[in-house]
């Protein structure tokens, strides 16, 4: 046997992903690349990790239980490098956030300064939909989430950010009257809604519902930003969040539509569960959150008040 410490990362991902495609993008690595760190990785074993069915990949029972092994010798290799920071004087250890979508227009200017001022911190970023996000909070898997929604069945504990607002979005040769328009507008358009789970959906449903407002699904895609491209293609509208659009905006090439009643306001949070014990980055990350959130706001999103 002589495996590497790369073979083993490749292999946890492909098995945690169940796609090499997948596991590709994750460790920003060409799909041939880790084709052929899986290759040489089975090379080693006389027993098949994986197996391949109608195009889709399967790990084997046996690659399952070297995927639980991969992850401890990852994890204690992880604790080897933390120990010697450690006793080095420097904060080290893992921070683990996971964010909805909307959110990656928003924790990189909360992490950057940090990430920067302690280099024996590894970053672990999770961007997905509000119900995944939820679910890595509930089992404990992270240390913080970042939502614009808070969930109604944790007992959590949070820090308010910044503001969120969602405006009705529409490509800019969308002919639309002039002035404020009434609620019952959006009933005459081509409304593209977010994936289920979104929590940007989740706000958008709300509001149709509340307003008893009859609106068929024109489209349903997946991720904040297939929906800017498909209302920046022209093929319809969507109630979006600012923070992503703002470029957009600025450059002409999307309108807000100006409607009764938007935009949906709420606030980005930064939620743990309560009671959580925080290891020393999380509670060190805590407090520089506590101090610098104003400054970062600031220098950043002041944009947001006007």
């Amino acid at each position: 046997m002589n495996y590497t410490l790369h073979q083993l990362h490749v292999f946890l991902k492909i098995t945690q992903n169940k796609s090499i495609t997948k596991a590709a993008m994750e460790l920003h690595l060409t799909q041939p690349a880790v084709s052929i760190q899986l290759k040489n990785f089975q090379d080693q074993f006389n027993v098949p990790l994986t197996e391949v069915i109608g195009r889709k990949l399967y790990v084997t029972d046996f690659g399952k239980e070297i995927a639980v092994a991969a992850e401890k010798i990852l994890n204690e290799v992880h604790a080897i490098n933390y120990k010697t920071m450690a006793f080095k004087g420097q904060l080290s250890g893992r921070l683990k956030i996971s964010v909805v979508s909307t959110g990656k227009y928003v924790i990189p200017y909360f992490l950057s300064d940090f990430v920067k001022q302690n280099h024996g911190v590894e970053l672990s970023l999770d961007v997905t939909n509000k119900t995944k996000v939820l679910k890595n909070l509930e089992r404990n898997e992270v240390d913080f989430s970042l939502v614009s929604v808070l969930p109604e069945n944790l007992q959590i504990e949070k820090i308010e950010l910044m503001p969120n607002s969602l405006f009705l979005v529409a490509n800019i040769d969308q002919k639309i009257g002039s002035g404020i328009q009434d609620k019952k507008i959006i009933e005459t358009l081509p409304i593209i809604y977010r994936e289920q789970g979104s929590g940007t959906r989740y706000v958008m449903e709300k509001f149709i519902e509340n307003n008893q407002l009859t609106v068929p699904k024109k489209m349903v895609l997946t991720g904040n930003e297939a929906v800017k491209q498909a209302v920046l293609a022209g093929l319809g509208c969507s109630i979006m969040p600012l923070i992503g659009i703002k470029n957009e905006i600025n450059n002409g090439d999307l309108q807000i539509i100006p409607v009764k009643g938007l935009p949906i306001k709420s606030n980005w949070n930064l939620i743990w569960l309560k009671g959580k014990k925080f290891s020393p980055v999380a509670d060190a990350y805590l407090k520089f959150i506590q101090k610098e959130k104003n400054r970062i706001i600031e220098e950043t999103f002041n944009w947001i008040k006007l």
